[in-house]
């Protein structure tokens, strides 16, 4: 249960546009769909990736460490690992499993055309898209748990597109399709609260001591009362 109080004090350390712009954020935000890296050995392309799920609305990204352990490219990034959350998993099996909890179809992105094109893909699921290596694409046990297979339609000599190029342009198709449908796609009420609360923590200096002080001033009011 978030602390309303609290939330209140602490957003009123915060200009009146960060607050805006905050609400304003948080409006577009989805978790009908989530985005799952799978050992991409480039570390520019997991954070491009992350900086494209913040633009197009995704709140989780889930990164897969099986081989390639990650830290965050802040630069490349441009600070989008503040507001996305970073989910992280030791193996894809674990990854897998976890998604599948959440209600989400697992779907395999890949440049063969015996998949169904980005046009054609269902929004109304729940869906979380893996993305894979860079040269040798999503291991095997994606494709073999996979609920789904989606492709980008290509017409040149080129196969394939670079990770990061992919994900944004399968986010920016989807998220688009979805908004234009009647699905509810958007964060529930306790999750904007959450988030807020969330991203007030990484923006407020001093944050412990600011809260310290709610506290004491709560303490002190009680005592009065």
């Amino acid at each position: 249960m978030i602390d309303l109080e609290l939330l209140a004090y602490l957003e009123a350390c915060m200009t009146d546009r960060r607050k805006e712009l905050y609400k304003s954020v948080l409006k577009e935000r989805t978790n009908h769909f989530t985005v799952a890296i799978e050992d991409v050995y480039q570390l520019h392309n997991t954070s491009a990736v992350i900086r494209s799920c913040d633009v197009f609305g995704i709140q989780n990204v889930h990164v897969i460490e099986e081989i390639n352990a990650k830290r965050i490219d802040r630069e490349i990034a441009m600070g989008a690992q503040k507001w996305v959350d970073i989910n992280r998993h030791a193996t894809t099996k674990v990854c897998i499993k976890t998604l599948r909890n959440k209600g989400y179809q697992i779907i395999a992105t890949t440049p063969h055309n015996d998949s169904v094109t980005l046009a054609d893909f269902d929004v109304s699921k729940p869906a979380a898209f893996f993305f894979g290596q860079e040269q040798k694409g999503l291991s095997d046990q994606v494709f073999d748990q996979a609920d789904g297979l989606i492709h980008i339609p290509m017409v040149g000599f080129t196969e394939s597109l670079n990770i990061s190029v992919s994900a944004a342009i399968i986010l920016q198709s989807v998220t688009s399709k979805l908004k234009r449908s009647e699905i509810a796609w958007q964060l529930s009420e306790e999750e904007v609260l959450a988030k807020r609360l969330d991203w007030v923590k990484k923006s407020v200096k001093s944050y412990d001591q600011v809260v310290a002080r709610f506290y004491t001033l709560q303490q002190q009011k009680q005592n009065k009362d």
